[in-house]
């Protein structure tokens, strides 16, 4: 097994026995309903009658469409995603996993205030909600998932500091495209995206922390072509689908990523290494990037720092293509 996956797969171990305990598995159905109030919620409308004492129906009015946190509803060019990922009690999995969930979703907010470069910046957090596991499990799908609760913790922290979350996905054994369609009640929310770790993506017969998983450019097209589906259907903003990748063979045939109205394809370059390792890797995996999607990059404040000082902003900015997405874990 490589150097890198054992390292990778050793930090999917350690978290087990904390996972197990947050995770719901595939007892948790995904049907909490987003907070009372929040954007986009139906539990903002008002009684209609607009009485005064007269008795007269009320003029019909209509509500504008829903807004991204920061305004508008175009992610790209006006903003620069920047994000912190993790899950709860998991400090090997993210940088969201350590301490209190605010204080982080704070911090992520300073932390991006550097990466402006003459945009705004749209904080994320990216919330590790289905999580490649080392068994099958009772469906066999080498994943699990956290409970309703725990999403619902993630989006109304991100919207405390003005930003979007992002579900990232861990498949296992499991489709991409089933588990995108488990978080849809949190998808027809204007402020929830959705991100594809394909590393953990198995084929029959094979096991996380054993080989590298891998999807296709087809398989993430779908999962687009849903999201675009679901903007359309809820007249939302633009929403992001990153999906992660740290060597070429872990996404084939990327050509087959088309655009889709409403949705942004990022590319999040995952290596590790010394800065010029990353850039290296950073250069391999953006030369022939398909027009369809956008640059995104990824700091690893533990793997990174064994290298040495981890990437500045004004390094990360510097690269070319320019990221559209920095994620820090």
């Amino acid at each position: 097994m490589p150097a890198l996956h054992r390292t990778r797969s050793a930090v999917v171990a350690v978290t087990t026995g904390a996972l197990l305990a947050l995770a719901a598995c595939s007892s948790a159905t995904g049907t909490g309903a987003p907070a009372p109030g929040a954007p986009g919620s139906s539990s903002q409308s008002q009684d209609a009658t607009g009485a005064t004492g007269s008795g007269a129906p009320a003029t019909p009015t209509t509500s504008a469409p829903p807004q991204l946190p920061g305004g508008g509803r175009s992610l790209l060019p006006e903003y620069r995603l920047v994000g912190y990922a993790g899950v709860p009690g998991s400090k090997a999995m993210g940088r969201l996993g350590i301490g209190d969930l605010d204080e982080r979703a704070a911090e992520l907010k300073r932390v991006g205030t550097a990466y402006a470069d003459g945009r705004k910046v749209m904080p994320v957090l990216e919330l590790i909600a289905t999580i490649v596991q080392g068994r099958p499990g009772a469906d066999g799908k080498y994943r699990s998932r956290v409970k309703a609760s725990v999403v619902d913790d993630y989006l109304a922290a991100a919207r405390r500091v003005g930003g979007i979350m992002l579900i990232n996905i861990q498949p296992g054994r499991a489709d991409f495209l089933d588990e995108v369609e488990h978080y849809e009640p949190w998808l027809e929310q204007p402020d929830v995206g959705i991100a594809l770790d394909p590393e953990w993506a198995m084929g029959p017969g094979e096991v996380p922390m054993k080989v590298f998983g891998h999807t296709t450019g087809k398989e993430i097209d779908a999962v687009a072509a849903y999201l675009s589906g679901v903007v359309a259907k809820h007249d939302l903003p633009e929403k992001a689908l990153v999906f992660h990748q740290l060597s070429p063979s872990i996404v084939r045939d990327e050509d087959d990523i088309r655009t889709h109205q409403g949705v942004v394809v990022i590319k999040s370059v995952d290596g590790i290494g010394s800065p010029g390792a990353k850039t290296s890797t950073w250069k391999r995996l953006t030369k022939d990037l398909p027009t369809s999607v956008e640059p995104g990059f990824k700091l690893f404040y533990e793997e990174d720092g064994e290298f040495g000082p981890i990437m500045t902003p004004k390094q990360v900015l510097a690269l070319r293509p320019k990221p559209d997405y920095v994620l820090y874990e």
